[in-house]
C-alpha cells in the first residue's frame, strides 16, 4: 500500500522502501539505499533494525550481598588488586634543565607543570618557563631524555 521513493539529486542517493507488509510474513524493518553513478547502480546498502527482547529481570536482593566471607579451606583466595606502577619522570613543580638543542629554552631552567603517565606519549613532560619565546608561548612539551632535574 504505502511505498516511499525519495531521491536526492546532489548526491545520487535513492531511497526505496516498501512499508506494505505481506499477508503471509511478518512486518519488515529494513531500508535499502542504492547509490547511483550516472545510469549505473554501483552499490547498495541495507539497514535492518533488530527486534528488542524483553529487558533482563532485576537481580534479587539475596543474590547481591555486600558482605564478604572468608574463603573456606581448599578454595582459592581472591586475587589482590594490581599495585600502581611508580610514577614516571620528575614530580610536579620540580626544576628541570632543557637539553634539547633546537629548543628556544635550551640550557635554561623551567618548572614541571604535568607529566603524562601513558607510556605511548612521545613528549610527556610539560615545562613552564619565566620568559616567552618568539610566538609569546611560555610552555613546551619535552621527552624524558630531553630534560635533566636540577636541585
Amino acid at each position: 500500500m504505502a511505498t516511499c521513493n525519495i531521491a536526492c539529486a546532489a548526491s545520487g542517493l535513492v531511497l526505496k522502501t516498501s512499508l506494505a507488509p505481506k499477508p503471509s510474513s511478518t512486518p519488515r524493518s529494513s531500508i535499502a539505499f542504492s547509490f547511483k553513478h550516472g545510469n549505473n547502480i554501483s552499490s547498495r546498502l541495507v539497514v535492518r533494525a533488530a527486534e528488542e527482547g524483553p529487558p533482563p529481570p532485576p537481580t534479587p536482593p539475596e543474590a547481591s550481598t555486600t558482605t564478604t566471607t572468608a574463603p573456606a579451606e581448599g578454595e582459592a583466595k581472591p586475587a589482590p588488586k594490581a599495585a600502581k606502577p611508580p610514577p614516571v619522570g620528575p614530580k610536579r613543580g620540580a626544576k628541570v634543565k632543557i637539553l634539547r638543542r633546537e629548543s628556544y629554552w635550551y640550557n635554561t631552567v623551567g618548572s614541571v607543570v604535568t607529566v603524562d603517565q601513558d607510556p605511548k606519549t612521545r613528549y610527556p613532560v610539560v615545562v613552564r618557563f619565566n620568559k616567552v619565546n618568539y610566538a609569546n608561548v611560555s610552555t613546551n612539551n619535552y621527552a624524558l631524555d630531553e630534560i635533566q632535574q636540577v636541585d
